[in-house]
Parts: structure tokens; C-alpha cells; sequence
């Protein structure tokens, strides 16, 4: 179920959005057009095949996972030949 909102819409009330979005795609006009789709992240990944950057996944507002790379032991750094 698709919903449209105007963007004074979606400021004023973005938790109903975010409601909203949960049960299909928001539509966000803009002067009437259509600006901006507010998806649920499952929908997101569906469209995209599922995929999702690092960077997108650590943008993410609410991220909650661990990240711990692996250290790089010593050797590969050294100091700078300036000569």
C-alpha cells in the first residue's frame, strides 16, 4: 500500500511516515511532484538485490553490530624518505 505525503507532511509527522513506510513505499512531493521515496529497509534490500555497503550499513542511525578488524601486525609501515 503506497502513501503520498506532502514534505510539510513528512516534517511535521516522521514517525507516522516511518509507520507508513512499513507497510509500503511513502511518496514525499515536493511543490506536488514527487521528490523522495521513503522505503523499510527490507524493502531497500529487495530492490537493490539485497546488497548494502559497508559505508551504508555503518551509516545507518540505528546500526547495532560489532566491527573489529584484524590488527596488521608490524613491518608494513615506514618512515618517510624526505631526501
Amino acid at each position: 500500500m503506497a502513501t503520498t505525503l506532502t514534505s510539510r507532511e513528512f516534517h511535521q509527522d516522521t514517525s507516522g511516515a516511518k509507520k507508513a513506510a512499513s507497510k509500503g513505499p511513502v511518496f514525499i512531493t515536493d511543490r506536488g511532484r514527487p521528490a523522495h521515496v521513503l522505503l523499510s529497509i527490507e524493502d531497500y534490500l529487495r530492490l537493490s538485490g539485497g546488497h548494502i555497503s559497508l559505508a551504508d550499513a555503518l551509516a545507518q542511525a540505528d546500526a547495532d553490530f560489532d566491527f573489529d578488524p584484524p590488527r596488521i601486525g608490524g613491518g608494513i609501515s615506514r618512515p618517510a624518505d624526505l631526501d
